[in-house]
């Protein structure tokens, strides 16, 4: 399967609105696959269409266990990819049905490589979808499945985490990103 291209900030592609998928067929379940595997080679934990150009209302996500100091020792000796797969769940046409409560989490995007930020999200929601093969369901989440869910839907909007910053810090941040990008540039 072959690898897709993250879009990297500023690509005007990622302030797309992505489009609802109106049938789960062969071209979406093959978008899954790919974006699955994009994921998984970036060392992300989410992905959504829009960031690899793609305008349909798909996004994947693998996100870890929480790790408390049972599974921490548990895993000790192991490394952490070995869990790949375990919690992976594609969304078609992710709707938030609702939100509750508050949380701040430091947020980072494959999207805008190299930076982090606080943001502000709903601490638990319900979001309804179909699944990769066509079927509807709906779960509730909380933690970081639950920040993740909402910066992925984001991205189906054509919003990034750092358009929840305020306008000082965005500038901050972006300033600090595009020097990192620089640096990139120029040690290749």
């Amino acid at each position: 399967m072959p690898l897709l291209n993250i879009l990297k900030y500023p690509d005007p592609f990622l302030k797309t609105k992505a489009e609802q998928v109106n049938v789960v067929d062969d071209a979406v379940k093959a978008l899954i696959k790919n974006m699955i595997e994009t994921m998984y080679a970036e060392r992300g934990i989410g992905l959504a269409a829009t960031q690899v150009g793609s305008s349909k209302r798909v996004i994947v996500l693998d996100v870890p266990d929480p790790v408390n100091k049972e599974t921490e020792s548990a895993m000790e000796g192991k490394e952490r990819g070995s869990q790949r797969g375990k919690n992976l769940v594609a969304f078609v046409n992710p709707v938030i049905a609702s939100l509750s409560g508050e949380t701040t989490y430091e947020e980072g995007c494959l999207s805008v490589p190299g930076v982090t930020a606080d943001v502000d999200r709903a601490a638990t929601i319900k979001v309804k979808a179909l699944d990769r093969e066509g079927n509807p369901f709906e779960l509730t989440a909380d933690g970081l499945f639950a920040i993740a869910l909402q910066h992925e839907i984001d991205h189906l909007d054509g919003i990034l985490f750092i358009d929840r910053l305020s306008r000082l810090k965005r500038s901050l941040l972006i300033r600090r990103y595009k020097k990192i990008m620089q640096e990139k540039e120029h040690a290749l």
